[in-house]
């Protein structure tokens, strides 16, 4: 999928692959440590190749992600990773995922994260997920507000020291859609 920014760079939006762990390294290796420590929780200078294999090679129901790249006139098989989002399904409750999301700096605060979001809680609501938390710092603003955007109600917020444990439900398009063992569910866990 295509995404234009106010600019009218265009960007591409798609599930992320296998052969992406190298790409996924780079993109990381460009994050501020701010960035970085906002995305981890800890300072996390690199990506090993365990980390960044777990982070790509995924089963596209139980953990999900997107990357954004931007369009390249041949291919985009060489096109840099400007943004992750994610969500991984909790193995103790099938219908709550944690979420997370970064956004390389340079392209903070063009749409990318809201855009990635919005994709990522219609994946989770076709699979079943009904409802998102995180683990995010108290003064992280940004992703409380993304958060907030695309909360069907209001958050539940536990502040931890510097942290906040958030937890929120998602909207749902219909019955159908959030209902395990609809149609939906299953064809979006056998990656049609």
């Amino acid at each position: 999928d295509l995404y234009a920014l106010s600019d009218g760079r265009i960007v591409v939006i798609r599930p992320i692959r296998p052969d992406d762990v190298e790409r996924l390294r780079d993109a990381h290796g460009r994050l501020s440590p701010l960035t970085r420590y906002r995305r981890f929780l800890t300072s996390k200078p690199y990506l090993s190749s365990a980390d960044a294999t777990y982070l790509a090679d995924i089963d596209g129901c139980d953990h999900y992600a997107l990357v954004a790249t931007f369009a390249m006139s041949d291919s985009d098989e060489a096109a840099p990773i400007i943004a992750v989002a994610r969500f991984v399904r909790l193995p103790e409750n099938a219908a709550v995922a944690e979420f997370a999301i970064v956004v390389g700096d340079e392209w903070q605060g063009e749409g990318i994260g809201r855009e990635l979001m919005g994709r990522l809680v219609d994946a989770a609501v076709t699979r079943g997920v009904l409802r998102f938390q995180a683990t995010m710092l108290a003064d992280n603003v940004a992703i409380q507000r993304l958060a907030e955007r695309f909360a069907a109600g209001p958050l539940r917020r536990l502040r931890r020291g510097n942290t906040y444990e958030v937890e929120f439900a998602l909207p749902t398009r219909s019955h159908e859609a959030a209902a395990p063992g609809a149609p939906a569910y299953i064809a979006g866990c056998a990656g049609s």
